[in-house]
């Protein structure tokens, strides 16, 4: 149990390590606001994106159909505005749909290693891979916000425990495999779509978390690059 403390606080030594105390607990979402009547400046992307007439002038049935996608994926004020975080959202999950089952397109995440996930920070996706083979993925992923930015290159699996707790906001960071200096790979209970975006860790979905925990082992290498949209 000591040496197991002790592992654990060299793990969490570093503030990049978790999402805030509300998102890591999974907090629902807050009460709807009141439906705003103002046109959005992204009032007929947002209008296609939920299959809405568009028409670029905002309704009281546009407002309720922006206001259920902000609070579903924790974007505050969720007053049902077409403002620019809530467009960055819908368009960075259309990029990630665009991906398919081939993130590795431009060979970014090295085929020479083996079995290795990667993270790619541009499109907030993560996979596993076998050289050229897809193994698992890809899925959507929560990395770090300005400031706490989930760090790049080519790293490795260092400590893995499948029920850990930050010791800094004494929250669960189930299915957690660390690999860099405190940040790693474990799930939570919000949208991966959830702004701003974690402390440093990689979030990810519990079905996604679990997966990685049975696909992965330590010492198992992991790829970070690109740029998270808004760092």
């Amino acid at each position: 149990m000591g040496d197991v403390r002790r592992r654990g606080a060299v793990a969490l030594g570093i503030a990049g390590l978790v999402a805030p105390l509300t998102l890591a607990l999974g907090a629902t979402p807050a009460a709807a606001a009141s439906c705003t009547t103002q046109t959005g400046p992204y009032q007929k992307q947002v209008e296609k994106f939920l299959g809405r007439p568009v028409d670029g002038k905002q309704s009281a049935a546009d407002c309720k159909a922006i206001q259920a996608f902000q609070t579903k994926h924790g974007i505050s004020p969720n007053a049902g505005y077409a403002g620019p975080v809530t467009w960055g959202v819908m368009d960075l999950m259309q990029k990630q749909k665009a991906v398919g089952k081939n993130p590795n397109k431009a060979g970014k995440c090295p085929v020479n290693k083996g079995r290795i996930a990667c993270v790619n920070l541009s499109l907030q996706l993560s996979w596993i891979q076998d050289g050229k083979k897809l193994v698992y993925g890809p899925v959507p992923v929560r990395t770090g916000r300005d400031g706490y930015e989930t760090r790049t290159g080519l790293k490795k699996i260092y400590w893995r425990n499948i029920d850990h707790v930050s010791s800094i906001y004494d929250v669960p960071m189930p299915y957690a495999q660390f690999f860099d200096g405190g940040q790693a790979f474990h799930s939570v209970g919000v949208s991966m779509w959830n702004p701003p975006g974690s402390h440093g860790c990689v979030n990810m979905t519990k079905t996604d978390a679990k997966k990685y925990w049975s696909l992965l082992k330590k010492n198992d290498d992991v790829f970070v690059y690109g740029r998270k949209p808004g760092t």
